[in-house]
């Protein structure tokens, strides 16, 4: 062998392991967020707490990782196509909020899942426990019958006739089913008779309010789920110009015009959602990470939709309040 050809094959073979090494070196980790609405618009403020959460946990996308998107617009079929897309990828982490997590549940029973905005993971067959949720999810669970009765409890006081309520819902909704059923429960233990109505879509939503006031009803609360986040800007403005007092489920949904909300803060469950990819990432089973409920729940209390609706929010409720909007 001439001595040219002899030290390019040497070469050659000393160079192959660096190479394999560096291609190594640039596999990074990749986390994938299945959201709800159409874009990242519409996401805000939660796209904007999740980017905050892994960069204070100091990951850069592109850089120690890649953070994916994927936006359904509330489109069940586009939830159960880019489940099933991102499930393919085969990426290290799978995120979403309620309803899209159910569609990533669906999908995939290995790959790790963090949740968040989950009513009753239990229930819902996310996890055997919350103490220790045995499969491949965990996450941030955000409701439950208090939470639910105390909306309802401060919705009485502030409507002291109040009998009848409407819930919103979506249909083929499994979060907004269930949180219905949790709120009927809690107004069965008050003395409230609830009835749901349904809008499966933006055009649908006037339609139901008209509904709830032909059937009598004295106010209106929201079950949780996209449509009523979609719609937030909107649904307080309706509620509001029939008379109806808006129960809304988190600060999002209140701040448009709702006339209370009583509900955990969504916005640092969103930026929370990073720790839980940040343990697997860093080798800790989904299956051993306990399932975290809010210790902090918010009562935001809108004294000018009670003006507009003629009712007086008593002093202790104003005391009690995180925030009163004057």
């Amino acid at each position: 062998m001439r001595r040219r050809e002899f030290i390019r094959l040497v070469g050659g073979a000393l160079a192959a392991p660096s190479i394999a090494c560096a291609q190594t070196a640039k596999k990074i980790p990749t986390v994938a967020y299945l959201w709800h609405a159409a874009n990242q618009k519409e996401e805000s403020p939660y796209y904007e707490a999740l980017l905050e959460g892994f960069s204070t946990l100091g990951y850069v996308d592109g850089g120690n990782f890649r953070l994916l998107h994927r936006f359904p617009n509330e489109n069940p079929e586009r939830f159960r196509q880019m489940a099933a897309e991102l499930v393919g990828m085969n990426v290290d982490v799978l995120m979403g909020g309620a309803l899209a997590s159910s569609y990533l549940k669906d999908a995939t029973k290995t790959i790790p899942i963090v949740f968040m905005f989950i009513p009753d993971p239990v229930g819902m067959k996310f996890v055997q426990s919350l103490a220790r949720p045995g499969g491949n999810a965990t996450g941030l669970a955000n409701f439950g019958i208090d939470v639910a009765g105390k909306r309802l409890q401060m919705l009485k006081e502030l409507v002291p006739s109040l009998s009848r309520v409407g819930i919103l819902t979506t249909p083929h909704n499994e979060v907004n089913r269930l949180t219905a059923n949790v709120i009927g429960a809690a107004g069965d233990q008050l003395g409230l008779q609830l009835q749901t109505f349904d809008a499966a879509s933006m055009q649908e939503i006037e339609p139901a309010f008209d509904r709830m006031v032909k059937a009598g009803m004295q106010a209106a609360i929201l079950a949780q789920g996209g449509l009523a986040f979609q719609a937030r800007h909107i649904i307080p403005k309706l509620a509001l110009s029939r008379g109806l007092p808006l129960c809304a489920y988190s600060r999002e949904t209140f701040e448009h015009g709702a006339l209370l909300s009583y509900a955990a803060d969504h916005v640092e469950m969103c930026r929370r959602s990073a720790v839980f990819a940040d343990k697997i990432l860093k080798g800790a089973n989904p299956g051993d990470i306990p399932v975290e409920q809010p210790t902090k729940l918010e009562l935001l209390v809108n004294l000018r939709a009670a003006k507009a609706l003629s009712l007086t929010v008593p002093a202790h409720i104003q005391q009690i309040a995180s925030e009163v909007v004057e």
